[in-house]
């Protein structure tokens, strides 16, 4: 698997993602991003296509701390 990058790359050569091992690098930070944000999901979506793990143990695990926008009803 040298030559396979990514998940999607595995996918491609073997016809499945069961084979595909993730390789932490420096690249492989933490992300203070709330779940479920625009945010959290492209640090989601850029882990996966550069091969790293998709879950940081560091990660942000919860809503503390944030300040959601309210809107008044009409």
């Amino acid at each position: 698997m040298q030559d396979v990058n990514n998940v999607f790359e595995a996918i491609l050569k073997y016809g499945h993602d069961e084979d595909f091992s993730p390789i932490v690098s420096e690249e492989f930070e933490a992300t203070n991003a709330p779940a479920g944000s625009e945010t959290k999901i492209d640090e989601l979506r850029r882990r996966v296509e550069q091969g790293l793990p998709l879950w940081h143990e560091e990660d942000r695990a919860d809503y503390s701390g944030l300040t959601g926008a309210v809107r008044p009803r009409d």
